[in-house]
């Protein structure tokens, strides 16, 4: 593998600028979508006090599961030595400060006052598992800067497998984290599972590797950089375990929740009877996110090409998006069992399926997240050199063979011999 240049974004003129203009106006519609349920209360939402948690926490969720998952390629690099991922390593740690920075706003400007995080962070209730992901959130911001910073420093190189293998590990713990914030809510019967702690790792690594592909294809088509189908394809390849683990890891918690009786009521909720939570179950986030892209990027029948891929990762994100939507608002959805084994009737919504319609500022806000996101990646690749000069398979494939000179016809060499 030849020396890796970096750079920093070429992009210049009204293209640039309007793409900038373009994500700068949807973070001021998260920001005017946060100011307008502050000024008028939660009631302008589709979340009540049954469902307490809505589109901006399914956002916000998904944005901080991808930001550890998108150190995938950073970890392969640094971590396992995989020499082929060694130069993305900095956009991957870009990218995942990034998305996390994007899902971290949501919430904040979700609680109607910042100033709150204030209390949050100074006061620590350690039997809350919030209180422990305020700890594994900063904590792996400074271990992301700490850890681009021996990237980017030829000083600092020497600790640079030491920095990513602490990040790999913090990232494990963040999302493990974020998992168990569904799985220590005994009262949900929907969560209350310890099996979501690895399906949320699963999750990550699927959908932090297809926001990286598209990000990575957006960057460098954009900047008409060279961009071989080597780097892409493994990417590709790597994606398929990713989704698959993650479909098993679906499978086997529904398949739990089936075997045990007390969770057969949600289950077959979320399966069968639950409307559009079944819906998005099966369609969207079992078919569009799972299957089909597995079709894509596995099929022995057809070849894997970039635009398979790149449509694979944006079903992916779609899928994610569903699955991350059926585990907060169908979970909440379903009915509390105040009672265990006893037929509980009143006026208060006991035994009501509870309802959910997503408000324009809930989605206004979330993708304000996205937009922060972006902005940051943007910004980012265009004043610190993050981005290699070239990912040709001839400076980044250790297996390169540049192709053969073509044979002259032996009538042109007779031709030129006289």
């Amino acid at each position: 593998m030849k020396d890796v240049t970096y750079s920093e974004l070429n992009a210049r003129g009204t293209g640039f600028y309007s793409l900038l203009a373009i994500f700068g106006a949807f973070a001021g519609i998260g920001l005017l979508s946060s100011w307008y349920m502050e000024h008028n209360g939660h009631y302008v939402t589709g979340m009540t006090n049954q469902i307490v948690w809505g589109m901006p926490h399914v956002f916000a969720v998904f944005l901080i599961v991808a930001a550890s998952g998108a150190l995938n390629i950073a970890s392969m690099g640094s971590v396992f030595n995989r020499l082929a991922y060694k130069p993305l390593s900095r956009l991957s740690g870009l990218l995942a400060i990034s998305l996390l920075a994007g899902g971290l706003a949501v919430l904040v400007l979700d609680l109607g006052r910042p100033d709150r995080l204030i209390i949050a962070a100074t006061y620590y209730n350690f039997k809350s598992i919030f209180a422990w992901n305020m700890f594994l959130y900063t904590g792996f911001m400074g271990l992301a800067v700490i850890y681009l910073w021996t990237l980017m420093d030829r000083k600092m190189k020497c600790f640079s497998f030491p920095a990513g293998l602490a990040m790999f590990v913090w990232r494990l713990a963040l999302t493990t984290g974020t998992g168990l914030i569904f799985g220590f809510l005994i009262a949900r019967e929907a969560y209350d599972a310890a099996l979501l702690a690895p399906m949320f790792i699963a999750m990550s690594f699927a959908f932090g590797m297809a926001i990286f592909i598209l990000m990575m294809l957006a960057a460098y088509n954009g900047d008409n950089r060279p961009l071989g189908d080597y780097i892409i394809k493994r990417m590709g390849k790597l994606m398929v375990v990713f989704i698959a683990a993650n479909l098993y890891f679906v499978t086997v918690h529904h398949l739990t929740g089936l075997y045990a009786a007390e969770h057969s009521g949600v289950e077959a909720f979320i399966l069968t009877s639950g409307g559009t939570f079944t819906w998005h179950f099966w369609l969207l986030q079992v078919g569009v996110g799972a299957v089909v892209p597995l079709f894509l990027l596995a099929c022995p029948f057809t070849p894997l090409t970039r635009t398979g891929i790149a449509l694979a990762s944006v079903l992916v994100i779609i899928g994610g998006m569903a699955q991350v939507y059926v585990i907060i608002i169908g979970g909440q959805a379903y009915p509390l069992s105040l009672f265990p084994g006893m037929e509980v009737q009143s006026s208060f919504f006991d035994g009501v399926v509870n309802r959910y319609v997503p408000s324009l500022p809930e989605i206004g806000l979330g993708l304000g997240g996205i937009a922060i996101a972006a902005i940051m990646v943007t910004i980012g690749m265009k004043v610190l050199r993050f981005m290699p000069a070239s990912l040709a398979d001839a400076d980044i494939d250790p297996h390169f063979k540049p192709a053969a000179p073509a044979e002259a016809p032996k009538e042109a060499v007779a031709e030129a011999a006289e």
